[in-house]
């Protein structure tokens, strides 16, 4: 056995046992922010990440709900809009992982925690069962309503902060993809005849 010329000791011998049930200490608060060379006051990144954790919260519910509409729906137009639901759940998916990664790059903590989410968003609880389809249609549009009027606003601001990532971020990927989806939903609750005027 060889010896650590340094300590004098021998190493500890290498296993595969992964070693199980740690815990540590909380090394950075929810709502704070560390110290990142961006160029960005620390009351503008605290601000950013606060606004940004909130539009995370509601996204996080807006991609669930599609997902459990998805699961859920039925009809004559089942397969048209499964299909829908899938892909715009798989557009909020990456607009979270944009989200929680701009809270990183400012120094602070994205909300994790789907119980943390539920505490914070601003989106109504659906019922646990099924709703019809145009009330399942008309719940997802107000969540999108709720996530573009506060984006709107949380995106003047951060201009006005000078923090262009965010704005940038809100403007070009949140906004942008909201609204074409509140366009694609809402254009499935016009009654209409299909086949004949």
């Amino acid at each position: 056995m060889t010896t650590d010329h340094k300590a004098g000791t021998a190493p500890k011998p290498r296993s595969s046992q992964p070693w199980l049930h740690q815990s540590g200490e909380e090394i950075q608060e929810f709502g704070t922010v560390r110290q990142f060379p961006v160029g960005l006051s620390y009351d503008t990144r605290m601000y950013s990440c606060q606004r940004l954790n909130q539009v995370l919260c509601d996204t996080r519910i807006l991609h669930d709900l599609y997902k459990k509409h998805h699961w859920l729906m039925r009809g004559q137009t089942f397969y048209q809009l499964h299909l829908l639901m899938d892909k715009h759940a798989g557009e909020q998916t990456a607009l979270i992982d944009s989200i929680a990664e701009r809270v990183q790059t400012l120094g602070g903590v994205a909300v994790g925690d789907p119980r943390h989410v539920a505490e914070i968003t601003n989106i109504p609880r659906p019922p646990n069962g099924v709703e019809e389809v145009p009330a399942m249609l008309s719940r997802l549009l107000e969540g999108h309503e709720t996530i573009l009027e506060d984006c709107h606003d949380a995106a003047a601001r951060t201009q006005e902060l000078g923090d262009d990532g965010t704005n940038d971020l809100l403007v070009s990927e949140v906004i942008r993809t909201n609204e074409l989806q509140a366009w694609f939903v809402a254009e499935h609750l016009v009654d209409t005849p299909l086949v004949r005027a």
